[in-house]
């Protein structure tokens, strides 16, 4: 095993701004609690508080490696760029599913239908996630933002780093013998395209292309020694600088030696016999013999290549784990070599839960492949964290939320420390309650006075049905007024919310419009329509995030249309109101005069271009509307449709990629004549 020196550079963060509010005060407390082990926290914080920023100071106090768990991949990809710029000479890094298009393999014995794997995996998120772990094993000043995918099934981080070949200046080493390293850790010889994951020879020089880098490593030989070794860009070729020694890295994260790989078949072919005789014994006949036939074409793979489709299900096996171990994931690099690392939660009410659900939902689907005779029992090890398992992982522990749930307070011991002020000295808006009786006429003096002032507003309903049939309605009373709900696609969703804040419309009703990151400062009045229905979508966590849309703009308000005072009513207004006292109060001592947020439009793009996001609509539309798809110009489609499907997933919008794949997927199969159902029936 390589023994790797661990570099000692500091945490240092970098920034024109300075503790403010209540930030100074959460920073201090957060840290001396941890520092007094008391590992487990809350940080309640408010829209427009600063959370990023006191985490980031937190992390600077600790010096400690830090996993910042985000419960999506938009709000990962902002997090991201902000840590990116606090810490701009640390190894901050980005962990997310790499597929911008993924169907899993799954089977419905009613249709008796088998769904094969599909993916289409992004090259540039692939080379962040090499990078997070490399980077794990490297060094200490790491900080990792990843999405609740980490918590799946990863590879052990032993034989990842067992299989890192070493590199250095005037050490023995034969070419043979770097070639068959490299192959081993699956990367693949190609003479022409020089991409990542790939190496190529030329006469006594090797070049590698690392699958985690974006510069290459040239290795020269004189003889059986390595005499030079330098980096270079793979592009123009021009040498970056010379290396002393070098360390590279698998090009895939699920590796293992020959040993482990032989032993692996052994105790595969074992439990294979031993499967095979109970679905015989239950005369699943059919099933017996699709197993085999399966499994012995993945073992000769196994054997011939060192890997087979799917390889992730035989890896209990590969890890000679034994039956019901743990899965490993992201965080066990974070122990690997430092056992004690930050871990926060993010959206701690969402993240938590997403990840409490995970395990779950993956074992349904895989036991239907195991009872059929598509996997190994083993094939049930390849999974996510179960959450009693996640928790034992824990060591210092931080859940960020505005609403923390029952959950959060538990586990904490109800170390919460607040961060309510703004920095902006904006308040909480006001909330006033109104009876349900005579609310739509209300509803529309008040939206009438918003409009004179130019200013918006978000109306929320119990359904569908209701948010359109209000919106007919006010627009049938003259208002410039849109709808919004699950049915919307993402795209129209998109440019629904930035019409609202450049003003082509007024007022935007719909469900729930709660959602975290939705920046709206142009929005002064939230109307809650039948705010008395107890239910998730009138609960006390959903009507506090709700008002915080109206958090932004100085003349915030809120109105609640309720006949009752609910149970989750008065405790939202209870703590709305504990906020909005102590944040009035700070602002008179301290002589703030509050100031609505000014943001630009194109910010409400979460690191999307504009004019791309307008391109990918208009051939959507171009597509639907105006193009008479023929034998001649489908080609040409199909090729447009996918330059900005991979544009899309460069730029992090894999919502926008995985529409454009649907509309791909359905041409090509327009083109061969056949439908556009996805799934495929084994033959």
């Amino acid at each position: 095993m390589i023994t790797l020196k661990i570099m000692e550079n500091k945490f240092k963060l970098i920034s024109k701004f300075k503790p403010a509010g209540d930030q100074l005060h959460a920073i201090d407390r957060l840290y001396h609690n941890y520092l007094n082990n008391e590992n487990c926290q809350v940080l309640l914080g408010v829209t427009g508080s600063g959370k990023t920023f006191v985490m980031a100071n937190v992390i600077e106090k600790l010096q400690k490696p830090t996993l910042i768990i985000s419960p999506n991949k938009i709000l990962a990809a902002q997090t991201y760029a902000e840590f990116k710029a606090f810490f701009p000479n640390n190894a901050v890094e980005y962990f997310i599913s790499y597929y911008d298009y993924y169907q899993p393999e799954a089977y419905i014995p009613s249709s008796d239908t088998y769904i094969e794997k599909d993916a289409s995996i992004n090259d540039h998120i692939d080379r962040l996630r090499l990078k997070a772990t490399t980077s794990l094993l490297e060094r200490k000043d790491v900080i990792v933002v990843a999405s609740v995918s980490c918590i799946y099934n990863l590879g052990s981080p032993k034989d990842y780093q067992n299989m890192c070949i070493e590199i250095i200046v005037g050490k023995e080493k034969t070419m043979n013998r770097l070639l068959t390293e490299l192959v081993a850790s699956h990367y693949e010889r190609n003479e022409v395209e020089f991409i990542r994951g790939k190496f190529r020879v030329k006469g006594d020089t090797v070049e590698i292309l690392p699958a985690y880098l974006e510069t290459a490593i040239r290795i020269e030989f004189y003889g059986n020694m390595i005499e030079n070794i330098k980096e270079f860009n793979p592009i123009t070729g021009v040498i970056i600088n010379k290396k002393d020694k070098a360390y590279i890295y698998p090009a895939k994260l699920f590796v293992t030696d020959k040993d482990k790989i032989d032993n692996a078949l052994k105790t595969i072919q074992i439990e294979l016999k031993d499967h095979l005789a109970v679905l015989k014994s239950q005369n699943k006949l059919l099933e017996a013999q699709r197993l085999e036939q399966r499994t012995k074409y993945d073992m000769e793979m196994l054997k011939e290549t060192g890997s087979c489709n799917g390889v992730e299900n035989y890896s209990r096996h590969l890890s000679s784990n034994p039956l019901g171990t743990r899965p490993t994931t992201l965080i066990d690099y974070f122990l690997q070599e430092n056992d004690d690392f930050l871990m926060i939660a993010d959206e701690s009410h969402i993240s938590l839960p997403q990840i409490r659900g995970m395990f779950e939902g993956d074992r349904s689907r895989k036991q239907t492949l195991v009872d059929f005779g598509f996997r190994l029992p083993s094939a049930l090890d390849n999974r996510p964290l179960k959450f009693q398992e996640f928790e034992k992982l824990i060591r210092k522990f931080m859940m960020v939320s505005a609403t923390p749930g029952a959950y959060e307070l538990e586990r904490s011991k109800k170390h919460i420390v607040d961060l309510i002020i703004r920095p902006t000295g904006l308040v909480d808006p006001e909330v006033l309650i109104r009876p349900i009786d005579g609310q739509i006429q209300d509803l529309i003096l008040e939206i009438q006075k918003n409009v004179e002032k130019k200013q918006r507003t978000l109306i929320t309903t119990l359904t569908k049905k209701m948010s359109e049939d209000l919106a007919a309605y006010l627009k049938e009373k003259g208002f410039k007024v849109e709808y919004l709900h699950s049915e919307i696609d993402t795209l129209t969703r998109i440019d629904i919310l930035k019409n609202l804040r450049l003003g082509k419309f007024d007022v935007l009703v719909g469900i729930n419009l709660l959602r975290e990151g939705l920046d709206l400062p142009e929005v002064s009045l939230v109307a809650v329509l039948d705010a008395d229905k107890e239910g998730f979508l009138r609960s006390e966590s959903t009507l506090i995030q709700i008002c915080g849309r109206a958090a932004r703009n100085v003349d915030g308000r809120v109105i609640f249309y309720a006949d009752t005072i609910t149970g989750s009513m008065q405790r939202a207004l209870n703590e709305m109101e504990r906020r909005r006292n102590k944040q009035i109060e700070y602002n008179k001592k301290n002589n703030i005069k509050p100031k609505s947020i000014i943001k630009a439009v194109y910010e409400l793009d979460e690191f999307r271009n504009l004019s791309r996001e307008e391109s990918i609509t208009h051939i959507v539309a171009e597509e639907q509307f105006d193009y008479k798809i023929t034998p001649k110009n489908i080609d040409n489609i199909i090729k447009k449709f996918e330059v900005q499907m991979k544009e899309a997933a460069n730029n992090l919008d894999f919502e926008s990629a995985t529409v454009l794949r649907d509309r791909i997927i359905e041409l090509k199969n327009m083109k061969s004549g056949k439908s556009s159902i996805k799934n495929k029936r084994k033959k």
